[in-house]
């Protein structure tokens, strides 16, 4: 077995993913564009970029997608080597259209080779060996047996001291709120990290009011990071709540993506001994950069574009 452990371990459902390559629609369109997503592998891609190991792995169907993805994540330097092909089910499937500047996701992803991760499929050493445990809700949100290797994934982390990261990445289209709440809650409570969206935050704990929101999370002995607030992240510390700006961008090309990237953002910066709030600022600027590209991961930075933005480096075109 390979000794060569990732800093932080992920795992979830990577679909493939069409896109129309005009804004006529998925229903009066006949090109796509074949690319592939998810929300955990987008992360995986965006920490090694940032110069991180990052480890992946999920379940594909042995078939040309479920290769075409396996081959795209190792391609970017994720581990990918708890992965599994298997003919017991096909690989996800999803399109997406931007029609009238609203963005559509339609998911074909019921019965998904990857839906049927559940806890036999984790390595134990593989997880014990990384510095944080990265997960999110979707994968609680895909069947019975991936949320029950979720909780033992996170039993397993804590157990050998491994840090846990957690992004509720709320999908309203796999599950009620009602049955999200009852799992993404406890999660937050057992989170080293909790990074959810302010708009998520509305809706898991049915309440609009913003002090009432932080007064929860100040209950969590997690720190919070909450994305989405008035072009601002705040970080929620020891009973105190601290505000980071936006990165300010020239034009927005595509959100998608975005809130990985700043998830990565964040971890990235942890696991290069930044402060959090070096993180925060760290996850600020990555999500920024996402959004000026097409693409779930294709325009995550690496580290190095990162560090010339720090540093102002002039860009010479040509």
């Amino acid at each position: 077995m390979d000794k060569q452990f990732p800093e932080v371990v992920t795992f979830g459902e990577s679909m493939v993913l069409m896109t129309p390559v005009n804004t006529k629609g998925i229903e009066y369109n006949n090109e796509f564009i074949k690319s592939f997503g998810g929300a955990e592998s987008n992360f995986a891609i965006a920490v090694t970029r940032l110069g991180n190991k990052a480890g992946w792995f999920s379940r594909l169907g042995k078939d040309p997608f479920g290769r075409n993805i396996l081959k795209g994540v190792r391609g970017e330097g994720v581990d990918v080597s708890r992965v599994g092909l298997t003919h017991e089910a096909p690989t996800g499937f999803m399109l997406r259209e931007t029609v009238a500047g609203k963005t559509s996701v339609y998911y074909y992803r019921s019965g998904s080779a990857a839906s049927k991760l559940s806890t036999e499929h984790l390595d134990e050493e593989y997880i014990k060996n990384a510095k944080i445990l990265h997960i999110t809700g979707i994968t609680c949100a895909i069947s019975e047996s991936a949320r029950n290797a979720v909780y033992d994934a996170v039993r397993m982390a804590r157990k050998h001291g491994v840090k846990i990261c957690f992004d509720p990445n709320l999908r309203l289209k796999l599950w009620t709120i009602e049955e999200a709440r009852e799992v993404l809650l406890p999660l937050a409570d057992e989170a080293d990290y909790f990074l959810p969206g302010l708009d998520e935050l509305k809706l898991l704990y049915g309440i609009n009011n913003t002090e009432e929101i932080f007064s929860k999370l100040k209950e969590l002995k997690a720190v919070s990071v909450v994305k989405g607030g008035n072009d601002e992240t705040l970080l929620v510390e020891n009973g105190e709540v601290a505000s980071f700006p936006y990165m300010p961008v020239e034009k927005v090309i595509d959100p998608i993506g975005a809130g990985d990237g700043f998830c990565a953002g964040f971890v990235s910066g942890l696991l290069k001994g930044f402060s959090h709030h070096e993180s925060v600022r760290l996850a600020n600027m990555v999500g920024a950069l996402v959004i000026q590209s097409e693409g779930d991961w294709e325009g995550l930075p690496t580290w190095e574009e990162v560090q010339a933005i720090l540093n102002k480096e002039i860009h010479i075109e040509r």
